[in-house]
């Protein structure tokens, strides 16, 4: 089983806008992964972003909720190209409950 098969067993919750270009590119690559997850848009649903502020200390967005439980940031702002697949993968596999 590879890595990215292992988040089949996760419970993932993307905090997300649609203005946003890094949501943008998460959302691209989990569709090109088929990654099973939910989008929560943070401006039109009631409570989500006072929801990721207050767990999170953080405004920034994507954020993905790992089993309801671990906050993973779903962009990578010290890299160039904002998004590290492998790296991502590893991140929200630590943050199963």
């Amino acid at each position: 089983m590879s890595r990215i098969e292992e988040l089949a067993s996760l419970d993932l919750a993307v905090y997300s806008a649609t203005w946003c270009p890094d949501c943008r590119r998460l959302e691209a690559w989990l569709a090109e992964h088929q990654i099973a997850h939910r989008k929560v848009d943070i401006e039109n649903e009631d409570g989500a972003a006072e929801k990721l502020e207050t767990e999170t200390g953080k405004r920034a967005i994507p954020y993905i909720l790992v089993d309801g439980k671990r906050w993973v940031r779903g962009y990578h702002k010290e890299l160039p190209q904002r998004l590290d697949g492998d790296l991502l993968v590893e991140e929200l596999l630590a943050g199963k409950g």
